[in-house]
């Protein structure tokens, strides 16, 4: 039976091109053991802030 594992990844997490290399590179370690993965990924540091700026300047 494969097992499932979910991996969330806030903000900062993915702020830089280095953090998202580690990111990337620990999902490669998992997925190489056999596990299937659901991998979700935040919006990086900062961006959620200047989508809802954004949003309320339409509105």
């Amino acid at each position: 039976m494969n097992r499932l594992v979910v991996q969330k990844y806030g903000g900062t997490s993915v702020g830089s091109i280095e953090r998202i290399k580690k990111v990337a590179e620990r999902i490669t370690r998992m997925r190489k053991t056999g596990l299937d993965i659901v991998v979700v990924v935040s919006a990086m540091a900062g961006e959620t802030d200047k989508l809802l700026d954004m949003a309320k300047q339409i509105s």
